[in-house]
C-alpha cells in the first residue's frame, strides 16, 4: 500500500467514491456527478453540533470516528487554531497548514483575516490525500470563507488532473494567496523558506496514525521556517508531542478546551507569545517519565509502524535507567505523602531504581523543586520548557549518583 493511501484517513468506500466521481468528471465534462454527490452520499458526512459537516474516518484500531469534533467542526478551527494566534493584520501573515484536510483551519483563518481587515494573508495548505481535500469541494461550506479556500482547492485539484471543470463560483481577494501542496508534508517543509511563517496549524488524525507528522525531526523543521513571534497550534496534548516540541527548541503552553475533556498545544519560540504553562502534573510526566519522550524520525522518511516500534523500543530502554517508569502515573506522586498503601508500595519501588528512597525523601523533593515556583501564566524565566528542562537535568544528577 502507497504510503498516500496509507496515511489517508477518510473512510474507504468515501474515498473510492470520491475519485470515481472526478473520475467520471474528467472522462465526461459534466458537473452532475460533483454537484450531485453530497445529497447522494449523505450518510458519509456527519453533521456537527454547529451544523458544518465532517467526514467518517476509515476503522482505526477498531474504531470508527469523524475527522472533526461533533461538538462543531468549524467551531473547532477558530477556537483552536485561530482564537490562540497574536497576528499583527497590519503586517503581511504567513500560515502553514499541515494536514488542510477538508480546509475548515484555512477557512477560519480567512474568515479571521477579513474581519480584522488585515494587509495581506498567505497560506500554505498541505494536504496527502486528494480525496479528502476533494470532500471539502463536496460538503457544503459551513461559511463564507469557505468558498475561497474551496476555489484554491479545485484550481490545483485541475493542475493535477484529479478534477478538470471549474465549478466553484468564488474569486480569491487579491490580497489573499493560497498554494496547496498534495504530498508528504515531511518533504514539502524541507523546500520551504526559514522564518517565514507566523502560525503552524498541525492537525494529523492522531498520533498513533501518524507519528512522523508529530516527530522531533518534523518539529526541527517547524522551529526552522516558523517566526520568533510564531504560535503553532495543534489540538493534541500528548506527552511526547509536547516533549518533542521542547526538544526542538519551542516554549510550550496550553491550548484552548473545545469538544474534549483537555485542551490542546500551543508552542512558540517566543514564550511571552504563551499566556498559560501546562497543567503541574502534566509537566512532571513529560520530565520524568518514559512517556515523555519524543516520536523519532531522523531521515523525515520512516514508516509509522517503524517509528512507532521505534519508540516503544526507546521507552524500554530508558524505563529505570534515565526515566521513571509511567507505570501508574508514578513521577506525579512525588512530593505526596500517600495513603493508599499498595499503590504506594508500587509508586516508590519504581522511583528506588532510579535512586529516589520515597514519594517523599530529600531527592524527590530536589527533583521537582522547581514546580514550587509553578505558575498559570507563563514568564521569562518561569514556564513549562524552563520547569520541564530543570527537571529533566535533576532526574539525570539523582539517577547517576
Amino acid at each position: 500500500m502507497s504510503y498516500e493511501k496509507n496515511a489517508t484517513v477518510i473512510d474507504d468506500t468515501i474515498y473510492d467514491l470520491v475519485n470515481e466521481t472526478f473520475e467520471k468528471e474528467k472522462n465526461t465534462g459534466n458537473p452532475d456527478f460533483r454537484n450531485n454527490f453530497f445529497n447522494k452520499n449523505t450518510g458519509f458526512f456527519v453533521l456537527t453540533d454547529d451544523g458544518s459537516y465532517s467526514v467518517n474516518s476509515k476503522e482505526i484500531n477498531n474504531k470508527i470516528e469523524t475527522l472533526h469534533t461533533s461538538t462543531g467542526a468549524i467551531s473547532e478551527s477558530f477556537e483552536k487554531f485561530v482564537k490562540p494566534l497574536k497576528l499583527d493584520y497590519d503586517n503581511d501573515i504567513a500560515i502553514l497548514d499541515i494536514c488542510a484536510g477538508l480546509g475548515y483551519n484555512s477557512s477560519a483563518a480567512i474568515a479571521n483575516f477579513i474581519e480584522n481587515d488585515g494587509k495581506s494573508l498567505k497560506i500554505d495548505m498541505v494536504e496527502i490525500s486528494k480525496p479528502t481535500l476533494a470532500c471539502g469541494l463536496l460538503a457544503p461550506s459551513p461559511i463564507e470563507a469557505h468558498d475561497i479556500t474551496r476555489k484554491a482547492i479545485e484550481k490545483q485539484l485541475i493542475k493535477e488532473d484529479y478534477a478538470s471543470l471549474e465549478l466553484e463560483d468564488c474569486d480569491i481577494p487579491e490580497n489573499i494567496e493560497i498554494n496547496v501542496f498534495i504530498d508528504d508534508a515531511r518533504q514539502t517543509i524541507q523546500d520551504l523558506e526559514d522564518d517565514s511563517y507566523d502560525a503552524i496549524f498541525l492537525d494529523p488524525f492522531s498520533q498513533n496514525m501518524a507519528p512522523e507528522l508529530f516527530s522531533l525531526e518534523f518539529f526541527n523543521e517547524f522551529k526552522r521556517v516558523i517566526k520568533e513571534n510564531g504560535i503553532v497550534c495543534t489540538y493534541t496534548s500528548s506527552a511526547p508531542v509536547r516533549a518533542g516540541l521542547i526538544e526542538a527548541g519551542f516554549h510550550i503552553g496550553k491550548g484552548p478546551v473545545f469538544g474534549r475533556k483537555q485542551g490542546g498545544t500551543l508552542a512558540s519560540p517566543n514564550v511571552e507569545m504563551l499566556d498559560y504553562s501546562l497543567p503541574k502534573n502534566d509537566e512532571i510526566r513529560i520530565a520524568l517519565s518514559d512517556v515523555g519522550i519524543p516520536f523519532r524520525d531522523p531521515g523525515l522518511n520512516g514508516e509509522s509502524s517503524e517509528i512507532l516500534e521505534s519508540r516503544s523500543e526507546e521507552r524500554k530502554n530508558a524505563r529505570h535507567n534515565t526515566k521513571i517508569s509511567s507505570a501508574v502515573k508514578t513521577p506525579i506522586f512525588l512530593g505526596v505523602d500517600m495513603d493508599d498503601e499498595k499503590l504506594k508500595r508500587r509508586v516508590e519501588r519504581n522511583l528506588a531504581k532510579m535512586n529516589i528512597p520515597s514519594t517523599t525523601s530529600e531527592e524527590a523533593f530536589y527533583v521537582i523543586e522547581s514546580e514550587k515556583s509553578y505558575n498559570e501564566k507563563q514568564s521569562k524565566n518561569n514556564n513549562s520548557r524552563s520547569r520541564i528542562l530543570d527537571m529533566v537535568e535533576k532526574l539525570d544528577e539523582i539517577s547517576k549518583s
